[in-house]
């Protein structure tokens, strides 16, 4: 049993990658590599002197050498068991990642897996019609306020996650986020327009909500809200400033029905 108790002082030393604080009674303390209790004195690897050295037991404040090299044990455990987990959130994330189709689009995560998000059709709305936006022959602008809009009051996507992660990847550097969509009649706005008479200047304005972004590789992001989204519509947004060049992937936030 003595043997095994020097054992497993020296082993716990050792264990701790770096030296022990031996307690004296007055207070002080030697810097030690190891150290072993053999009945009536301790014997010590002075990490300072280089060598093993030896002093009384009865000047040796065991309870608290002990008790720090406890903590200290408890430590190293708990930094190891947290790198361990950060090592397996990255590697699970490394898999995530490639599991991302190459084709630009928005991908919502699910209980680990990807579901890729529809990208819905838009239309600028104005006093007198409704024309399609689309990305490459963008709809001429009439000078006066107007409105960019989905059809139909709720998206086909319904997510119950509050703080819903989605994977966004782009074919060029542009603006995108989250916003949050305003209920119409049979409709919802994404945004609203002004265009400036004269100069043609398009002002945009949005409900964009609050959100965490991180890169994971070129042209690929990340993005989560910073805070629980109420129970309603929003979309992924991917945009160029002043250019009405709107790429929408809607979706509706609430409990399953």
């Amino acid at each position: 049993m003595f043997r095994r108790a020097v054992v497993f002082v020296a082993f716990a030393a050792l264990s701790l990658g770096a030296t022990v604080r031996l307690y004296l009674k007055d207070g002080t303390y030697q810097i030690a590599g190891e150290y072993q209790v053999q009945q009536d004195r301790v014997r010590y690897y002075s990490t300072e002197r280089g060598e093993w050295e030896e002093i009384p037991l009865e000047l040796v404040d065991l309870d608290r050498t002990r008790k720090e090299t406890a903590e200290r044990e408890e430590t190293v455990k708990a930094d190891a068991k947290a790198q361990a987990e950060e090592d397996a959130a990255e590697l699970a994330a490394q898999k995530e990642v490639e599991q991302i189709p190459v084709e630009p689009g928005v991908n919502f995560i699910h209980d680990g897996k990807l579901e890729p998000l529809k990208a819905a059709e838009s239309k600028v709305v104005n006093n007198k019609k409704r024309s399609v936006l689309k990305i490459l022959s963008p709809v001429p602008m009439v000078p006066g306020k107007s409105t960019v809009e989905l059809d139909g009051e709720t998206a086909a996507k319904r997510i119950t996650e509050t703080r819903p992660e989605f994977y966004v990847r782009e074919s060029a550097e542009e603006r995108f986020g989250i916003i949050k969509l305003t209920p119409k009649k049979a409709a919802r706005v994404v945004e609203n327009l002004t265009i400036v008479p004269v100069s043609k200047e398009v002002i945009e304005e949005q409900r964009e909500v609050a959100t965490f972004r991180k890169q994971v590789a070129d042209l690929l992001f990340k993005i989560w809200p910073e805070k629980p989204l109420e129970p309603g519509e929003y979309a992924v947004v991917q945009f160029t400033d002043g250019k009405v060049n709107l790429q929408v992937w809607d979706f509706s936030v609430g409990p399953a029905k």
